[in-house]
């Protein structure tokens, strides 16, 4: 949906587009949503003045009141003062009358911008629906070649049929059609709101328990010194490094600004394969992250931050692509996380992380393609505040020839680096803002270190206690001292293969 503002004539216009008009943009300080409550504000504002001045008005009457006696006086002593009481209360009378005013249109302003707002969301949703019966909407036809579902139906549909959203994950899990239909009827008698996350929490305590998530733990493979863009481009550069330096990596990345150091974690998406094995980014991760707040990998997280030296209180940033920004996304709502650690800013990039509230000072900033269903399998928007950014790309994108579809064209990293690329050249007042909110944690980049971890997923229970044969574990490792090793720096990427080459340099 297309951010609208008021103009001179006190109507709704479309926001200027993004510098590529390729771009949407919704919430952050110029969202609609936001402006409303700058007008409630507002309004709240000029009837605490008014009631503030009415006091002061019945305070100035009483006086009047009082002073009836001396009018009979020397008008130089009584009748002048007694009529200058009597004009001063009329003088506040009035201002404290055009305060009302003013607030009384405000928030007739504020209702109308409201009901514009309202009938703009029914008329996008009875245009999805109509489009949805006629078969246009559900699939990009024609554009991507693919005939996959985009972002909006899906997202439109599986907030309607929780369901159908339930069903399109758990068959990354494996599950057959009478497994997920015995989690959703667990899930409606359980009397919670058959949400995506309810039913796949069912599936996972209650059908697949083999699948529950287990702890993870966070083993140091090494560090070296990088050359860091610390643009959204370029984390999202750094989670396709990562994602092929083999399974359940992830990188902390310590950077200097304001004679301050601030960490970055990056966080890889899916990684297929061996699902409920001792990569946790496999495809059981998912139901980690969605039904259980990514409760085990979020302590995975914090050890890491630990070893990377980051102390109680420094401020942190969270970068994560697909399955990767729904573990990024739950550290901002992670009690015990962000009482150890200063979250201050998410980047996501094609993750369903509508349902997740950050706690109030963390910014965030979500995109997501026209193309790519993948974010609104969970059947929720994100909300629009001023502290989070929701990007739509537009821009039509196919499968490059050859290469495998995979999740579809608009899920792929490559796009979403492009279009993080859009967003920070454009002059969008909320896009602004946001990337503003970043520099200022992080920097602009430059020197920074960067190490790397292998999170491991304990085994199953009851099963042998062995040493998980990933690739980067006990291979070619290079002691550095203190419990710091390098090791599977490079190497076969479950997601990614060998398409950016060796990751970290040398150690140094």
């Amino acid at each position: 949906m297309a951010e609208t503002t008021p103009d001179s004539g006190g109507q709704l216009r479309p926001a200027e587009p993004a510098s590529n008009s390729v771009l949407s943009v919704r919430g952050g300080v110029g969202g609609i949503s936001f402006q409303l409550e700058e007008l409630d504000a507002g309004a709240r504002e000029l009837d605490a003045l008014a009631r503030d001045l009415a006091s002061v008005e019945l305070g100035v009457y009483r006086v009047w009141e009082a002073s009836g006696s001396y009018q009979r006086d020397d008008p130089f002593s009584g009748a002048e003062a007694l009529t200058a009481v009597w004009e001063g209360q009329r003088s506040v009378a009035a201002v404290r009358e055009e305060l009302e005013r003013l607030a009384g249109g405000v928030r007739a302003c504020q209702l109308e911008y409201s009901a514009a707002e309202s009938a703009n969301q029914l008329v996008m949703q009875l245009g999805l629906n109509a489009s949805w019966l006629w078969g246009r909407q559900v699939v990009d036809f024609g554009l991507s070649g693919d005939w996959r579902p985009n972002g909006a139906s899906t997202e439109a549909i599986t907030g309607s049929v929780p369901l159908l959203g339930g069903t399109i994950l758990a068959a990354l899990l494996g599950t057959r059609p009478g497994e997920i239909d015995a989690a959703a009827r667990m899930a409606m008698t359980s009397g919670g709101r058959a949400s995506v996350p309810v039913i796949l929490r069912m599936l996972l305590d209650r059908v697949k328990p083999e699948l529950k998530p287990r702890p993870v733990r966070a083993l140091t493979q090494g560090s070296a010194d990088i050359d860091l863009d610390a643009s959204p481009a370029g984390l999202l550069a750094r989670a396709g490094e990562v994602a092929d330096a083999g399974p359940g990596h992830i990188e902390i990345i310590q950077t200097t600004t304001g004679g301050r150091d601030a960490y970055i974690v990056i966080i890889p998406g899916t990684q297929p394969g061996n699902t409920g094995g001792p990569n946790p980014f496999d495809e059981a991760g998912v139901g980690e992250a969605l039904g259980y707040g990514s409760e085990y990998t979020t302590a995975a997280i914090r050890a890491a931050l630990r070893q990377a030296g980051a102390e109680a209180g420094d401020q942190v940033v969270a970068v994560g692509y697909s399955q990767g920004g729904i573990h990024a996304m739950n550290l901002s709502q992670h009690k015990a996380f962000l009482a150890e650690y200063n979250l201050r800013y998410v980047l996501t990039a094609g993750s369903p992380v509508g349902a997740i509230t950050p706690e109030p000072g963390v910014s965030s900033l979500h995109l997501e393609h026209r193309q790519d269903w993948v974010p609104g399998s969970e059947g929720l928007p994100n909300p629009d505040t001023s502290d989070r950014v929701t990007v739509t790309l537009n821009g039509v994108v196919r499968t490059p020839a050859g290469e495998d579809a995979g999740l579809g064209p608009g899920h792929r990293l490559a796009n979403y680096e492009a279009g993080a690329r859009a967003v920070s050249a454009s002059p969008d007042t909320s896009l602004v803002a946001s990337t503003a909110a970043l520099a200022g944690v992080v920097g602009a980049g430059g020197t920074a270190r960067a190490t790397r971890f292998q999170l491991v997923r304990a085994p199953k229970p009851h099963a042998p206690a062995v040493q998980p044969s990933l690739p980067g574990l006990g291979r070619g490792i290079l002691p550095l001292g203190g419990g710091v090793s390098l090791g599977g720096f490079s190497g076969g990427g479950v997601s990614g293969g060998g398409r950016r080459g060796a990751g970290l340099p040398p150690a140094k």
